[in-house]
């Protein structure tokens, strides 16, 4: 079974249970309504040694870095500004008191630079592996959150920035080069909260997410939440220097954010995000009516093989 058809029985087997005001599984993250027109926003990521990260090519500080980064770019995704945490730490034997200090001084720099506060968490003995599990919370006007299911017919596809840098940092990794650029851009994934939290005030802006799992596959759940297609033009993707189309499309762990907009609206969004944020929205295809999703180059449809390209998870 795959992780999302697990997901997908799960979803099913708890759906009599009453919601008591959450929108739950399926999102980014969670929301609770708590009144006022807010809402507040809930998210969890879980990272274990040996499957997302390597313990001899990521530093403690770069690790507690990371893994509140990439809980920050889900509460970003939904157009919502963070405010707090819970960490839990599962720590084997041979985990040294430095390590530890060093992971949690990585993890304070970053609430610190987003201003979000460590507000509980749990501590326990590994067998063999570090695990890592963080809970983030988020606050959003209910009128700025963005969804994966609002994508609509005739929307323009956008990135919010260069892809595959992740992937091919990761090929350095996995073949032993660790002191390589592209190795330290994915120990060191930059949440977008400011973007985020921009696009999610722009009505023209329809559907968002983040791309943590790699365009080709993040692109299909939002589809398959708005329950529409879309055509991507490979050649308008935007490849990180040092990395391929593949890497770029496969590769993960990018944590740019992947919204939809409408068309009318779009060349304006464009030009007022550079404004701000002195970097481009990449246009990258655009939503259509018929499910499925089709791979242009070039306009003339393609059939690439992305199957088998290895995300570290």
């Amino acid at each position: 079974m795959t992780e999302f058809g697990f997901i997908e029985q799960i979803a099913a087997r708890f759906a009599a249970l009453p919601a008591n005001g959450f929108e739950g599984i399926g999102d980014d993250c969670a929301v609770l309504p708590i009144g006022n027109r807010e809402a507040l926003l809930f998210t969890t990521d879980l990272l274990t040694e040996g499957v997302h990260f390597l313990r001899a090519a990521t530093s403690a500080r770069e690790l507690g870095r990371k893994s509140l980064a990439v809980n920050l770019s889900d509460v970003a995704a939904m157009g919502g500004r963070p405010v707090a945490t819970l960490l839990s730490l599962s720590l084997p034997v041979d985990t040294t008191d430095d390590w530890a200090v060093e992971f949690m001084e990585g993890y304070r720099e970053l609430s610190e630079r987003f201003g979000v506060a460590l507000v509980g968490g749990d501590t326990t003995r590994s067998d063999s592996s570090i695990v890592i599990n963080v809970t983030a919370i988020g606050r959003a006007e209910t009128s700025h959150i963005k969804r994966r299911s609002d994508a609509r017919a005739g929307d323009t596809i956008f990135v919010s920035g260069e892809l595959g840098a992740s992937g091919a940092g990761l090929a350095d990794l996995l073949a032993g080069r660790y002191d390589t650029p592209l190795a330290a851009i994915h120990r060191n994934p930059q949440p977008q909260v400011a973007e985020g939290l921009w696009l999610g005030t722009r009505p023209e802006v329809h559907a968002m997410m983040d791309l943590s799992d790699g365009l080709a596959s993040d692109i299909r759940h939002l589809l398959e939440r708005s329950h529409c297609g879309a055509e991507l033009d490979t050649e308008r993707i935007p490849c990180a220097a040092g990395a391929d189309l593949r890497q770029a499309v496969c590769g993960g762990e990018d944590y740019k954010l992947l919204l939809t907009a409408d068309a009318a609206h779009s060349e304006q969004l464009a030009a007022d995000y550079r404004a701000r944020f002195g970097a481009p929205l990449y246009a990258v295809g655009r939503i259509t009516d018929g499910g499925g999703l089709v791979w242009r180059e070039n306009g003339r449809p393609i059939a690439p093989s992305w199957h088998g390209f290895r995300h570290f998870d």
